[in-house]
């Protein structure tokens, strides 16, 4: 006998069909583009170094709201934390759990993005912006915005993807437990954490 519909969204099925080793193809996919994407990252950060190692360069606390920028760094990488949850919770095949730590991770974001603008505006009213930087080297405020820019629109990029993958959720995708996909989130969120510590460091405090 066919079992009545209890209203309930039926969960979509995943293929896992697709692996490589012990990785799907969509980790191996993500993993590729994190390594091309580190070593954006990674060229820009060498120049600054260059850059700053070679001119009269100014002292970044002088000039950058670090205990600002330290919270924002705080909130990112809870928001990574809570990223965890959301798998754990998918594991469990508990949904609004799943869905509550969804939103905090996307809130994280969020936040972070509202403090960089936040950010940007005060240091434009000070004198500096992308060309020009009224106390010292133009190159200190061009390479600031450039970079922080860069992991700023991965942080937009993130939040986007994160918005998705919730609606997905609510729409009962993840009610079986599969959470391969959330696993490929994970990792380009966590990835941006990460490379924002390494910004922070270079940028704000070194």
């Amino acid at each position: 006998m066919a079992h009545a519909s209890t209203g309930a969204l039926a969960p979509h099925p995943e293929r896992n069909d697709a692996q490589f080793g012990k990785a799907s193809i969509g980790k191996l996919a993500m993993w590729i583009f994190l390594i091309t994407d580190a070593m954006s990252f990674s060229g820009f950060l060498l120049a600054y170094a260059v850059l700053r190692s070679t001119m009269d360069w100014p002292h970044p606390a002088d000039h950058l709201g670090i205990n600002l920028s330290g919270f924002a760094t705080f909130i990112l990488v809870c928001s990574s934390v809570s990223m965890v949850l959301v798998i754990d919770a998918c594991k469990h095949k508990n949904r609004q759990s799943m869905l509550n730590w969804f939103l905090v991770t996307i809130g994280g974001g969020v936040i972070f993005l509202g403090i960089q603008v936040y950010e940007y505006q005060h240091l434009v009213h000070l004198g500096m912006t992308f060309s020009q930087f009224a106390h010292g080297n133009n190159l200190f405020s061009s390479t600031f915005y450039m970079i922080t820019g860069f992991h700023g629109l991965h942080v937009l990029t993130g939040v986007i993807y994160l918005i998705c993958e919730y609606i997905a959720a609510r729409r009962g995708r993840y009610d079986n437990g599969n959470y391969d996909r959330l696993e490929i989130l994970g990792l380009f969120w966590h990835f941006v954490d990460l490379v924002w510590i390494l910004v922070f460091t270079f940028i704000y405090l070194v």
